[in-house]
């Protein structure tokens, strides 16, 4: 499965497919003791049992460079394990080949990879050797790796003994220190702390600027955008996008939803509204005036209105909605314009931009319904909900509020504040003493 290291490539996937074959059985809920009978029964006529044939991963081909760290995406049963575990060897393809240049190192599920009769002092080793590794390499990356994983004290304890972070501290130390070309991360960097998950996001970052190869899987979307450039999206087994990762996330996000940054209404008799005010268009502009469905935490973004006013004398309060994917109201926004105030409105087509500033919201999906309503009467009351949808990523520049801290930060916003700091040097100068003997 090794190709020949002069190649450009770290890896390189053509045809992937896995197929398992799994009995269908009865469904319907069972007393418990049909259910005995019935396990005895099929040890017997397991054979006559039918069988179905389910494709977890089908003609998946892509090709990762060196230094490339990759990010892979998808919904559950997606078929993103069952990728990660043949491009670890763990499991064959039942179609389809793998080239693969340099020593691999994998991260899956947590308790896999390890003895867990020995210590960790010995797993260390034990890893070590699988990769091919000397004796004398592994010793001299020992101490590294025990600073990194921050367990020390439990070095010599057997590793069915540890809880689920140290386990992952420790296995991760020793993947992405005992130099392999590839290192392949699943979820479970998820399970350590806040403190931990900066130490190998960076550990990660750092690998691809030594030409090393990292492929992590991640539900968490806006680490996966901070961490990789580029991401492959999987669904129901099949490839279905690979490219920049603020492209794909869009795309994940937006499957099965009839949303994107724009929603215009073409037909006036089917746009929102009434005979007096039709909403025609929501659109979402980046600070280059570009229609975008993904916006740089740090900079500002509009939400442009397009309405049509059908009849002459109303007072008009257009204004957007913004909420999170978890339904939270985060603010409404009213147009604030001089030029109309409170007065009647004209006949007409108006487009109207409200400007989000950067630096206000932190990372997540957000969903914009447009409204207008008249004042003090209600004979316009209209509102689109969830008209246009956008995501809010930040780059890995670090020029936000972040600043070193890694993993998910709380909160509904996150402000960029002007920070001052003074200083006072406490340490005073030695004063001289004298000793008097009586």
């Amino acid at each position: 499965m090794k190709a020949k290291t002069t190649d450009r490539f770290a890896l390189r996937a053509e045809g992937l497919s896995k197929k398992y074959s799994i009995r269908v059985g009865e469904a319907g809920s069972r007393t418990a003791t049909e259910s005995i009978y019935d396990a005895a029964k099929s040890l017997w006529n397991s054979s006559r049992m039918p069988r179905q044939e389910v494709w977890s991963l089908q003609d998946a081909s892509f090709e990762i460079k060196r230094g490339e760290v990759v990010g892979i995406i998808g919904r559950n049963g997606a078929g993103k394990s069952t990728l990660l575990k043949i491009l670890s060897r763990i499991t064959a393809p039942t179609s389809g080949r793998v080239e693969i240049n340099g020593r691999v190192g994998t991260l899956l599920e947590v308790g896999t990879g390890f003895h867990p009769e020995l210590s960790g002092r010995d797993n260390v080793y034990l890893s070590g050797i699988i990769l091919g590794m000397k004796k004398q390499e592994i010793h001299a990356r020992f101490d590294e790796i025990v600073a990194f994983s921050g367990i020390g004290k439990y070095l010599d304890t057997p590793v069915k003994r540890y809880s689920s972070g140290m386990y992952v501290r420790l296995a991760f130390a020793v993947a992405a220190h005992l130099e392999c070309e590839v290192l392949i991360v699943d979820e479970v960097l998820s399970v350590g702390d806040g403190e931990f998950q900066m130490k190998c996001l960076s550990k990660m970052q750092e690998m691809g600027k030594q030409g090393r190869t990292v492929l992590v899987v991640s539900h968490d979307l806006p680490t996966i955008t901070r961490l990789c450039d580029r991401a492959i999206l999987l669904d129901k087994g099949r490839l279905i996008a690979d490219g920049k990762t603020g492209e794909v996330v869009s795309k994940y996000l937006h499957a099965g939803r009839d949303t994107s940054c724009v929603k215009e209404w073409p037909d006036r008799g089917s746009a929102p509204g009434n005979d007096a005010v039709r909403i025609r268009a929501v659109r979402i502009h980046s600070d280059q005036g570009a229609k975008t469905n993904i916006i740089d935490i740090s900079k500002p973004f509009s939400v442009e209105l397009e309405y049509e006013v059908l009849q002459p004398g109303l007072i008009l309060a257009p204004h957007f909605v913004l909420f999170n994917e978890k339904g939270d109201l985060l603010f409404l926004s009213y147009e604030v314009n001089g030029a109309w105030g409170d007065g009647p409105r004209t006949i007409g087509k108006y487009i109207s931009q409200g400007t989000v500033p950067g630096h206000l919201l932190t990372e997540g999906t957000y969903f914009v319904s447009a409204c207008c309503r008249t004042l003090l009467t209600r004979d316009v009351d209209i509102e689109e909900h969830e008209a246009v949808m956008f995501q809010v990523v930040e780059s890995k520049q670090g020029n936000s509020a972040r600043g070193n801290i890694a993993g998910h930060i709380p909160g509904l916003i996150r402000p960029l504040l002007e920070w001052r700091t003074q200083f006072e040097d406490l340490a005073e100068p030695m004063v001289p003493c004298t000793l008097i003997n009586k």
